[in-house]
């Protein structure tokens, strides 16, 4: 077998393949480059095996690659695929669903407490030099008391600028109760935290129990304190968080999004924002990515938190990919059962 990676790849755990095939490293996997099509096709002609990440695997790719026999992508959903261009010639689609989902959950969570604590705002202040004295400052202790070390109290303060809220005994609300949606769920009640789930395709008996409870997406946004959304975007969640829901959450609770910016309005969010109709956001997605430079998330608004979709973007993530995607290219080889295939 001939074996094309242009893949993000971890290359220690893919010499694993080297017994099975010749492969070739190119693209991303050799270069951190995203091929396009004629790129992808010239390389991909006689090979047997695609091993890819972010590449355009379009109908003429595939079309033209009259050789290829399976496509792998290392990426939880296969969006760069042409999976009805595929089926047409019978080549199977794998993918690596989970493979983020434990690092995307965590950064959910540091989301939340980066924009509740305002870690990031009292981060900057520091290095803006402010809030801070000309020489080092001596504590006295006056007679009777003990040690207080406080940085400053008054107006204007970051005691007072900086305050925030704790997770514990707030009211998460999970809109989308997949893989990541469920880890998310298991740190927040760690944190102690009770958490609300709108996930329509869910009984409820697969939620509910003392601290979890399904709920309607309508008390979801009237109740909670933060709101993180995890669901893929489909003609039923496109658009789904507008006005209307930003008017119905508390004006104290924070909204987080890092699965895609296409689910809500950003506008709406906007507003929302500008007019502290909600205490503030915490995104790492948006409607256009990257965002422009002018855009009101980057030079307006300051009761938000904004990262450059960064939440799968792990060492670790790219090792799960490269162990799930070795493993099922042998079972491909080996004629076996795939456990990956995207149908």
């Amino acid at each position: 077998m001939k074996i094309l990676v242009t893949a993000e790849i971890n290359q220690e755990l893919l010499k694993e393949l080297y017994e099975f095939g010749e492969i070739t490293i190119a693209g991303w996997g050799k270069e951190l480059r995203k091929l396009e099509e004629d790129d992808m096709i010239q390389l991909l002609k006689g090979k047997d095996i695609l091993i890819t990440s972010y590449d355009p695997i379009t109908k003429k790719v595939i079309d033209e690659c009259k050789d290829l026999k399976l496509i792998a992508c290392t990426r939880a959903n296969p969006v760069n695929i042409d999976i009805k261009a595929a089926k047409e010639r019978s080549i199977p689609v794998i993918y690596t669903p989970g493979r983020n989902s434990d690092c995307t959950a965590e950064f959910t969570i540091a989301s939340m407490l980066s924009i509740s604590r305002k870690i990031p705002m009292a981060y900057k202040s520091l290095k803006d030099g402010m809030h801070l004295e000309n020489k080092k400052v001596k504590n006295e202790i006056k007679e009777g008391l003990k040690e207080d070390v406080t940085w400053a109290l008054g107006a204007g303060t970051p005691y007072v600028l900086f305050k925030g809220i704790q997770l514990k005994g707030h009211i998460l609300g999970l809109i989308g109760y997949g893989s990541i949606g469920k880890k998310v769920a298991n740190i927040a009640r760690a944190f102690g935290m009770k958490i609300y789930v709108y996930d329509p395709l869910l009984s409820s008996v697969e939620i509910n129990d003392n601290v979890q409870e399904k709920v309607s997406l309508d008390k979801l946004f009237r109740e909670s304190d933060f709101i993180s959304c995890h669901c893929k975007v489909d003609e039923s969640t496109r658009g789904l968080i507008g006005k209307d829901e930003f008017e119905k959450m508390k004006k104290t609770a924070y909204f987080i999004n890092t699965s895609r910016g296409a689910i809500v309005d950003e506008e709406a969010l906007i507003e929302a924002l500008r007019e502290e109709k909600i205490a503030g956001a915490a995104l790492d997605v948006f409607a256009s990515e990257p965002i422009y430079k002018n855009h009101p998330f980057v030079i307006e608004l300051d009761n938000i938190v904004i990262t450059p979709h960064l939440a799968g973007a792990t060492y670790d993530a790219i090792d799960n990919h490269t162990i799930m995607i070795v493993e099922d290219v042998k079972r491909f080889i080996n004629d076996e059962k795939l456990l990956y295939e995207y149908r």
